[in-house]
């Protein structure tokens, strides 16, 4: 199982175990504000979603939860390579813990696939993540409107991408 370490955090592959801290992040209706769903409503949902993280081969992706002190408090990678996606519990946000992990999922994800960019979705008034994501070297490529409905509400969509700083780079 790979794990990354930063600074402050640890990044490993999810587990059931993780089960019950998931669905704090997921069952929030904060953290959820600016997500492809509702707030899950029910344990049973945010099983669901993380089996099916869990399910995904290391290979084919780069997605991890984000632990801190022992504690997992979100989560960060290219849940659909090369798409990167994150979420914190707001009981950790603004103390730049999004930024290590998803600097930390950047570099790995350049380290063992062969993309020639990594990109975002973002809902153009989740201007903290669009904000992270600039940080990072990430550009904004394209917008569209109406692009998923959450809860009975359209809404758009600001497509960004980071390249990758050596496209000569030979994955082996």
């Amino acid at each position: 199982m790979k794990t990354i370490r930063t600074p402050r955090l640890q990044l490993r592959r999810a587990r059931m175990e993780d089960l019950a801290a998931i669905h704090a992040v997921l069952s929030n209706a904060r953290a959820m504000l600016y997500w492809s769903t509702l707030p899950h409503a029910t344990l049973d949902q945010s099983r669901a979603w993380l089996a099916s993280m869990i399910d995904v081969a290391p290979h084919e992706n780069a997605d991890f939860v984000i632990e801190r002190d022992g504690v997992v408090i979100g989560k960060a990678g290219c849940w659909r390579m090369p798409e990167i996606g994150f979420i914190l519990h707001p009981d950790h946000w603004g103390q730049g813990f999004a930024q290590e992990a998803v600097a930390a999922v950047v570099d790995y994800a350049f380290a063992h696939f062969d993309i020639p960019a990594i990109t975002a979705d973002v809902d153009p008034r989740n201007t903290t993540s669009l904000a992270l994501l600039a940080k990072l070297g990430f550009h904004e490529t394209h917008r569209a409107a109406r692009t998923f409905e959450v809860g009975g509400i359209w809404c758009d969509s600001i497509y960004l991408a980071r390249p990758r700083s050596d496209p000569n780079h030979q994955i082996g």
